[in-house]
């Protein structure tokens, strides 16, 4: 028996194992600089030591996970909007073909597992599951896209991350550069 909505939830899955890895990550990362910093042992005063841990672990997750939801929505609105300038198909039939990549995700959301000791690895492990399953996206839509139309798919797709990530990236330095200039000195 097969049914097509059988990989329907390895999103929901890979979203979960990514947020959970990075959480985990950056706990460690926050927790040691309480501890450095000299909050932790005050806190552990109010609450348990376990209560603090899983509470922000908890936080740190559920933020993890809204980041990777809003990413993946972006990212399914970006692959369809490529399709619809750039294939032929009419049917959708491109889109069935590449629901299947949800494999490579629901394995690197695995492999995060392991690597959540490492943010270097973390990020490793993200960003090649990421150009895997782009490389994946491009080989199942050739067949209905012309050469021509698959090399500005291909930069249609690089130039939205790339402006994406800029813009982010400026809006996380203008709101530094306004935090720090509004410090009384």
């Amino acid at each position: 028996m097969r049914n097509a909505y059988l990989t329907s939830h390895f999103p929901l899955f890979s979203i979960i194992l990514f947020s959970l890895s990075f959480s985990v990550y950056s706990e460690r990362l926050i927790v040691s600089y309480l501890e450095n910093i000299g909050l932790y042992s005050g806190m552990i005063e109010f609450f348990s030591e376990r209560g603090i841990h899983l509470t922000l672990l908890f936080v740190l997750w559920l933020f993890f996970f809204m980041l990777f939801s809003a990413l993946k929505l972006i990212a399914n609105t970006v692959n369809e909007l490529s399709l619809l300038f750039f294939s032929k198909d009419e049917e959708g039939a491109d889109l069935k073909k590449v629901r299947a990549g949800t494999w490579i995700y629901l394995a690197g959301g695995v492999i995060s597992l392991a690597a959540s000791l490492n943010i270097l690895a973390l990020l490793g492990v993200f960003s090649l599951s990421s150009f895997i399953y782009f490389i994946y996206f491009i080989y199942k839509v050739s067949a209905s896209i012309s050469s021509s139309a698959i090399i500005s798919l291909v930069f249609f797709h690089l130039f939205f991350w790339f402006a994406f990530g800029i813009a982010v990236i400026y809006a996380v330095v203008k709101l530094y550069n306004s935090l720090i200039a509004s410090l009384p000195v």
